[in-house]
């Protein structure tokens, strides 16, 4: 096996009783740059644990190091991040981000660097001007590049990096591609884990997954009639600042009801803290002049009359979406805007969750554990739990990273059928135009300041 620098031979992975890869073999030589792709649920991120040892595996699997003498040290890089706080607790939630004051329980870049031996990599993946930033406020492809840093301190041979370029912008997607071109010649080797359509142009070789086979009929998504108002959201020179650093400024805009708007702007350019005014989920909206659903921010409204009329996901709910029970539940939780199923439900409730699990073609995870699943079928399952109540607002933040494209299809088949159908008003946050349903019809684009 001339220039072969790893092989994969027959290896199969299975969760408990449930085979979810079988008989995988490939072989990567020098001058390859390989990627593992494969639609929602194929087993992608199942894999890559156990080529990196985390998951049990049947099958040969070999890695080169740049010591002969030494076995491999493989490190797996993963999709989604955790940190500690100052307490080494991992008890951050998903307000605390927009929370000046409880910010400063999370370390910052510096300090979560500040052991570690990373050489000039901070400045190769451009953290750099991030080093006095908490964890917390990070964007996505910023705690992404933070973790491949983090990684490289312990001199691996090699790094297995799962759906590194999900939820990427332009600038993003470049930054981490220098970064990871630059790692051959430091003898590292890796090996990234991808959708088709996140696979960068550099890579040469892709190992495919096989699909599962979808068997079971969507039904028609279930309609209701929406409590009436005007204007969904108004905001009248909005300024929001953490810190020293300026996220919006001057910022007025409306969205009035069934309208269907895209936001887009690259990471950074507070599309995120725009999202948790109209959530309720920054404490900055009190201070600001911000309409909801026809009446005024701070006039007596609760929080939980605002999440009543809308339905959302983001990835940072995903993230902090830390229920461990079955999927069916997680989506039932939709019903009441709580991050579990707390109310015993009417028959009429169960059957509007199993309607909407059948519509999203997810029915054959209802018992199953939601953090069992693979982060494709959880973004499913949460994109269901926004749409189960049929929102007067609907907000999907990066709705579509780590699906397929056939599912990034039927979503937005579901989001065109019932803009068609409903009045239901849709805020679309996206960096792709190809994610974005064809009934958006405003466009509001972001500049970071």
């Amino acid at each position: 096996m001339d220039n072969c620098l790893a092989y994969v031979s027959d290896v199969s992975v299975s969760l408990g009783a449930k085979p979810v890869v079988s008989s995988i073999s490939f072989q990567i030589h020098a001058g390859d740059k390989t990627a593992i792709v494969g639609p929602m649920g194929s087993g992608k991120t199942s894999l890559a644990k156990a080529l990196a040892g985390r998951l049990f595996r049947t099958g040969e699997v070999w890695f080169s190091s740049k010591d002969p003498e030494k076995r491999a040290y493989v490190l797996l890089v993963e999709q989604q991040h955790q940190f500690k706080n100052r307490s080494n607790l991992s008890e951050f939630y998903l307000q605390q981000r927009f929370n000046s004051s409880d910010c400063e329980d999370a370390y910052t870049v510096e300090e979560e660097l500040a052991d570690l031996e990373v050489g000039n990599w901070v400045s190769v993946f451009e953290l750099d001007g991030l080093l006095k930033r908490p964890l917390i406020q990070l964007s996505n492809g910023e705690n992404k590049r933070l973790q491949i840093v983090k990684s490289l301190a312990y001199q691996p041979d090699w790094l297995i990096l799962d759906n590194p370029y999900v939820g990427l912008d332009v600038n993003g997607r470049e930054i981490l591609t220098k970064g990871l071109l630059s790692l051959e010649a430091k003898g590292i080797q890796f090996i990234l884990v991808s959708s088709p359509a996140d696979v960068p142009d550099f890579i040469t070789q892709t190992i495919e997954l096989p699909a599962i086979q979808e068997t079971m009929k969507k039904p028609t998504p279930p309609l209701r009639t929406l409590v009436p108002f005007e204007v969904a959201v108004r905001m009248e020179k909005v300024e929001i600042k953490y810190g020293t650093k300026t996220i919006l400024s001057d910022f007025s805009w409306e969205v009035k009801r069934g309208e269907r708007w895209a936001i887009k702007g690259p990471n950074g350019a507070g599309k995120s803290t725009l999202i948790s005014l109209i959530t309720a989920d920054n404490p900055q909206a009190y201070s600001q002049d911000i309409t909801l659903f026809d009446r005024r921010r701070g006039t007596g409204e609760s929080i939980w009359d605002i999440k009543r009329k809308i339905g959302y996901l983001s990835p940072e709910l995903h993230l902090y979406f830390k229920e461990g029970g079955a999927c069916f539940s997680v989506v039932a939780s939709g019903l009441f805007d709580t991050l579990g199923l707390f109310k015993r439900m009417t028959d009429e409730q169960s059957e509007q969750v199993n309607h909407w699990m059948r519509v999203m073609g997810i029915a054959h995870l209802a018992e199953r554990s939601f953090l069992q699943i693979s982060g494709g079928e959880q973004r499913m399952v949460l994109i269901t739990r926004a749409l189960v109540k049929n929102p007067e607002l609907l907000i999907l933040d990066e709705p579509c990273q780590g699906l397929d494209r056939v599912q990034t299809e039927h979503l937005k088949t579901v989001l065109d059928y019932l803009a068609a159908n409903s009045d239901m008003t849709l805020l679309y946050v996206s960096h792709y135009d190809h994610d974005i349903p064809s009934c958006v019809n405003e466009v509001l684009a972001l500049k970071r300041l």
